[in-house]
């Protein structure tokens, strides 16, 4: 924890119900026992498989979703001790861009109304709404006769443009993205991270990326921490994970990478899909999937023990493999 530090999370723990089919309700685990910090100017990545529980964690730390436990601070006040002044600022500066900004958007309202909206709410004039609208729009690369055109009428690429301009009406300190560029083409993909690394610059913002494309968390993250069934199992600086990584999982994510140089045994390190978060295997959870596994990791849970200034890592065999 820093003084700079905007947002904390302190051992955060979230599960949901799911009913089965023979009704019975099931405990899913998605998020057990993560601590991190966004720190101001920062940008801070969030890897790992579809089912990890990056979204989860995403949304707990926008505020969207409480957690069952462990706590979260804003500038070091407990979300759960602002008052309602204090929370409606944490909410306008803290927004959140998502995968699919089409379900995100009013689809009767046109996108200059839905990027204003913000803008409305806090009580802005009209005349000073339409020249913020025209900035935002500008600054997104949107022209301006698009205000008037409504969600459907624009391509997915478009869209994440939309959904950009309308987080930052609120004049954002702390933008969180979830998978903002996964459902679209790679040439778009590139426009949208150029985007969001400009923003970043031009509105002094921290972000918050979520993504399981490690090349894309490198290319724009300072830090970049790695999920796996719902905990923390390496984190440190994004180029230090691809020079020395110290985790099997991060291994073999950035050995899934097409056109690294590896060979073909590293890029199949990965064996089987992920287990479901219904039933957490015991000990480590990355065991049954992981080539390097003895007993120990069996039945002992490895705890992330630092190796280098800022870099942690959660394995028994961290010392043995990555000397």
């Amino acid at each position: 924890m820093t003084d700079t530090s905007l947002l904390n999370a302190a051992d955060l723990h979230k599960t949901f119900k799911v009913s089965s089919h023979n009704h019975s309700a099931r405990t899913l685990t998605a998020v057990d026992g993560v601590s991190l910090h966004l720190s101001a100017g920062e940008t801070l990545g969030i890897a790992g498989e579809s089912g990890c529980g990056k979204s989860t964690l995403a949304k707990i730390m926008a505020g969207l979703l409480a957690p069952d436990s462990g706590s979260m601070l804003y500038k070091g006040t407990p979300l759960s001790q602002l008052g309602k002044d204090a929370g409606t600022v944490f909410r306008r500066k803290t927004q959140m861009i998502f995968q699919d900004p089409f379900s995100s958007l009013n689809p009767r309202m046109r996108i200059g109304d839905s990027i204003s909206e913000p803008l409305k709410i806090a009580g802005v004039a009209p005349t000073l709404q339409r020249a913020e609208l025209s900035r935002l729009m500008e600054a997104v690369g949107l022209p301006e006769d698009a205000a008037n055109r409504f969600p459907d009428e624009f391509s997915g690429g478009q869209r994440q443009r939309i959904g950009i301009a309308r987080a930052l009406a609120s004049s954002p300190e702390i933008l969180i993205a979830d998978e903002p560029v996964s459902s679209l083409d790679i040439s778009i993909q590139a426009q949208i991270i150029n985007i969001l690394l400009q923003m970043k610059q031009d509105f002094a913002l921290s972000m918050m990326i979520v993504s399981h494309n490690l090349l894309v968390l490198r290319h724009i993250c300072d830090r970049t921490i790695i999920m796996y069934l719902g905990t923390i199992v390496e984190c440190g600086p994004a180029s230090e994970l691809f020079r020395r990584c110290r985790h099997p999982y991060t291994e073999a994510l950035i050995a899934a990478i097409p056109g690294l140089g590896h060979t073909a045994a590293k890029g199949e390190l990965l064996h089987d899909d992920l287990p479901s978060a219904l039933s957490i295997p015991p000990g480590c959870r990355f065991h049954p999937r992981c080539r390097y596994a003895i007993d120990r990791c069996r039945h002992e849970v490895p705890l992330l023990k630092e190796y280098a200034p800022g870099h942690s890592a959660a394995c028994h065999l961290s010392n043995t493999l990555y000397s």
